[in-house]
């Protein structure tokens, strides 16, 4: 097996002062390039931020925060985790990503994908009638830009385009893009269709029950006779000193994010032996270095992924405890995770 990449991910979730006082949006943002930057230096392959348009999460554009990021930062790969491409515009996302590659010196990714929240629909003038065929027909547009080649294009949604190039191009290969997945099978084909990597979001349930969804990618791939594309998965977790530590400073915070969500879809409050439950054999990755690096050797496993990346924030988990946990995640889990996949 590959060495595997272990990145983190976070949507900028709006934190909370001891008192219990909501930060600013613009506060959590600072945060959040605080983080990255930690990330880097404890030797975190990658680091993503999710695009939401809601007052939950305080990232909308990614890549102006990943661009504050670049500037202070080395080797990490800065990325989208994802970018609402259904909502947005091809063009401009791949220049706004090719811009960050320019700055970053070569280290920007984008993941994109249909979004698990829809508010950038109406905050955008788009029709939700209209969801599966706006992300159809905006990925081949953007499969048809970074080839970097000139773009004679046409579909049914906006005009088309004649031997049009688009600027800045990416100064060395190509854009790295993944298509995230939440478990749709038609994503998945599609993400082969295209020839991008797979980026499996797994939010609930043990991950091993994904592993239909890798061989139904690898199967289309070889159809298609396409080359082998890396896999990815992106899960929620946390790290503290102890198990016990972990459990209790996330579950606070981690319920409260997930019946804030789980109200808006009509999902019942997470109970305690909900949330154990995914500490036990679901998909929450979370307790002490050792019982994390244990977890995510078994997903890498069991699902023989390339990339892991651990969504490392949750509602209003602290700073302090986030940059806690990505430091254990670095200098701790990350060495133990690659000593049990030698």
């Amino acid at each position: 097996m590959p060495v595997l990449e272990l990145g983190l991910d976070t949507f900028g979730d709006i934190t909370a002062e001891p008192d219990g006082r909501a930060l600013s949006h613009a506060q959590v943002i600072r945060h959040v390039v605080d983080e990255a930057t930690l990330a880097d230096e404890v030797g975190i392959d990658f680091i993503g931020l999710g695009e939401h348009h809601r007052a939950d999460f305080a990232i909308s554009s990614p890549e102006v925060v990943l661009a504050a990021v670049a500037a202070r930062t080395k080797r990490i790969h800065l990325g989208s985790a994802v970018t609402v491409l259904s909502s947005d515009d091809p063009i401009r996302v791949f220049q706004r990503f090719s811009t960050l590659d320019a700055i970053s010196n070569g280290r920007a990714e984008v993941i994109l994908g249909r979004g698990s929240f829809i508010e950038s629909f109406p905050l955008f003038g788009f029709e939700l009638n209209q969801y599966e065929e706006l992300f159809e027909e905006k990925i081949g547009l953007f499969a048809a830009l970074v080839t970097q080649e000139t773009v004679t294009w046409q579909g049914k949604l906006r005009p088309p385009l004649r031997e049009q190039r688009v600027f800045p191009p990416i100064e060395r290969g190509k854009l790295k893009t993944w298509i995230g997945v939440g478990g749709s099978p038609e994503s998945v084909v599609r993400a082969a269709q295209y020839d991008f990597p797979l980026m499996l979001a797994i939010i609930g349930g043990a991950p091993a029950r994904f592993r239909p969804f890798v061989d139904l990618y690898l199967k289309a791939l070889q159809q298609l006779g396409k080359p082998v594309q890396p896999i990815g998965v992106h899960c929620h977790g946390y790290v503290a000193d102890t198990d016990e530590q972990a459990q209790a400073e996330l579950w606070p915070a981690y319920k409260q994010m997930r019946d804030r969500i789980g109200r808006e879809r009509g999902w019942p409050p997470m109970q305690r032996t909900d949330f154990e439950r995914e500490l036990g054999h679901g998909a929450l990755h979370v307790g002490s270095p050792e019982t994390v690096a244990r977890k995510i050797a078994a997903t890498a496993k069991a699902l023989g992924v390339a990339r892991f990346d651990m969504k490392y924030s949750a509602g209003t988990l602290s700073h302090d405890n986030m940059m806690r946990s990505i430091e254990l995640y670095g200098r701790k889990v990350i060495p133990l995770v690659r000593d049990l996949l030698a």
